[in-house]
C-alpha cells in the first residue's frame, strides 16, 4: 500500500514537472544576444529599428542560429558597459563579439574558436602625433579607453601596471576628449574607430599610429547566468562555429557590412 502511494506521488510529481521542462526547452529555441552598439562594421544600431543591432557579428549569429535550428535575436542592450552587465546577469543570453580575458571567463563561457579578429590601435590628433613603436612609448602620457573594454589580456595587464588610461562610457566621448586636448591618445579598435570618426566628421582631425597595440579574437560568449547555458548548447555552438570559421563567410560578412555601413552613412549625410 505504502509503495503504491509512493509510486503515485512520484508519478504526479513527474507529470507536474514535464510542462516546466518542455517550456524551458521551448524557450531556449530563442536566444537573445547583444554587443557594443558603437562598433561598425561589426555591430551598430539599426537606423530603421534602434532596438536591434545589425552588422557582421549579427549576421553571423543569425546564420549560426539557422544552422542549429535556433532563433538568435541581436538586440540593443544599452551602451557597451551596460550591455556587458545585461549579459553578465543573464537578462540577455549572449555577447556577440567579446575579447577573451581571465576576468571575463569567470562570468561567461567563451565559444571557441573566435569568429573574427580585430586590431586595437592608438588614435591621436592629426597635429598631436608622437614617436610610438611599442607599448612603453605610451608611458607618461594620458590615454583614453572605454569602460569595461579590453584590448587583450597582455595589453590590459601592461596598461594597468604602467599606463594612465581614463575609461569613459563611449568611444564618441573618448574621441571628443582627445580633440579637446584632455587626453593624448585613445586606444580603440581600428575599423570601428574609422567608422565613428567619419560619422562625427572627425576623420581629418584624427590619425592612427602603427603598430597596433594588439590584435584580438572576437568570441561568442554565453552568460553563466543564462537559463539556456547547458553543455549540449555550448557543444553545438562550438561545433558549428568551427565549421563557419573554416570557410570564407566571416570575412565576407565583414566586407558586406563595411559597404552596408558606408552606404547608410552616406545616405544620412545626404539627408
Amino acid at each position: 500500500m505504502i509503495e503504491r502511494c509512493f509510486r503515485h506521488a512520484l508519478l504526479s510529481l513527474l507529470c507536474a514537472l514535464l510542462p516546466a521542462v518542455a517550456g524551458a526547452q521551448e524557450a531556449c529555441q530563442r536566444l537573445t544576444a547583444t554587443g557594443n552598439p558603437e562598433y561598425p562594421p561589426y555591430l551598430w544600431r539599426d537606423p530603421h529599428d534602434p532596438h536591434q543591432l545589425i552588422g557582421a557579428n549579427a549576421d553571423l549569429l543569425k546564420y549560426l542560429g539557422k544552422q542549429l535550428g535556433l532563433e538568435i535575436e541581436v538586440v540593443y542592450g544599452g551602451p557597451w558597459s551596460r550591455a556587458q552587465e545585461q549579459v553578465r546577469t543573464g537578462r540577455i543570453d549572449l555577447l556577440a563579439g567579446y575579447f577573451l580575458t581571465q576576468a571575463r571567463q569567470q562570468m561567461m563561457d567563451f565559444i571557441s574558436p573566435a569568429f573574427l579578429h580585430t586590431p586595437s590601435v592608438v588614435w591621436v590628433r592629426q597635429q598631436g602625433a608622437f614617436v610610438y613603436h611599442q607599448w612603453a612609448d605610451l608611458q607618461g602620457r594620458k590615454g583614453g579607453t572605454l569602460v569595461n573594454n579590453s584590448h587583450g589580456q597582455q595589453f590590459d595587464d601592461y596598461a594597468k601596471a604602467n599606463l594612465t588610461l581614463e575609461a569613459v562610457p563611449s568611444a564618441k566621448q573618448a574621441f571628443e576628449k582627445l580633440l579637446l586636448k584632455r587626453s593624448d591618445y585613445v586606444v580603440f579598435e581600428h575599423y570601428p574607430g574609422m567608422a565613428l570618426a567619419q560619422t562625427l566628421g572627425m576623420q581629418d582631425s584624427l590619425q592612427v599610429l602603427d603598430p597596433p597595440v594588439s590584435s584580438e579574437g572576437l568570441y561568442l560568449a554565453l552568460s553563466h547566468q543564462s537559463p539556456c547555458n547547458q553543455p549540449q548548447l555550448r557543444e553545438d555552438l562550438a561545433r558549428e562555429m568551427k565549421a563557419i570559421v573554416s570557410g570564407a563567410l566571416p570575412e565576407q560578412l565583414l566586407r558586406q557590412n563595411l559597404e552596408r555601413w558606408h552606404q547608410q552613412h552616406t545616405a544620412a549625410i545626404v539627408q
